[in-house]
């Protein structure tokens, strides 16, 4: 067994694309890297770009509490986990989405019913242009990080996107 230069899920010798991300295994459909942050961008992976980490609340909290914690918090999102497993993520994007001008009437209502059930999630040894890619194509702008144990690690956001760019930029 092979494991996949993207996500580091393991794949089988031989396949022309990993099972788990989907991304063809030749790098030769890659360009060259031109740059020193596009050879980062290739080969970095999100373990060594950010430690944040997440504030984990149960599917049961009041939306009202989510709401302030975003606030308090300064932060974009809050992973839902159930017995240590992530079941979902609620985004800002979701407050303005689903409860938009109804917010004090739903405050009392549990986030699960307001959150992304089984948000995608990356490893913490995926690669940053993975990570990029992945929230590109899905419009996410926080994707949660994995422990080797599979459970909630850290958050990489589109913020943290931006904050790479610049300390590459700057070292270049």
């Amino acid at each position: 067994m092979l494991d996949c230069p993207y996500c580091d899920q393991p794949v089988i010798e031989g396949s022309d694309e990993c099972d788990s991300c989907g991304h063809p295994l030749s790098e030769s459909h890659l360009p060259t890297p031109q740059s020193e942050v596009e050879l980062g961008l290739l080969t970095d992976r999100l373990a060594a770009s950010q430690n944040r980490w997440p504030l984990l609340i149960a599917p049961t909290m009041p939306v009202r509490e989510c709401l302030r914690l975003l606030v308090d918090n300064r932060i974009g999102c809050l992973l839902i986990v159930e017995k240590g497993e992530l079941v979902g993520i609620f985004t800002e994007r979701d407050a303005l989405q689903k409860l938009n001008d109804r917010a004090a009437e739903l405050g009392d209502r549990p986030v699960s019913e307001f959150m992304t059930k089984n948000p995608q999630s990356l490893p913490a040894t995926a690669k940053v242009a993975f990570a990029v890619q992945r929230m590109d194509q899905g419009g996410f702008r926080h994707v949660p990080i994995t422990g080797p144990d599979g459970r909630p690690a850290s958050i990489f956001s589109v913020r943290d996107v931006l904050g790479y760019l610049t300390r590459k930029m700057a070292e270049a």
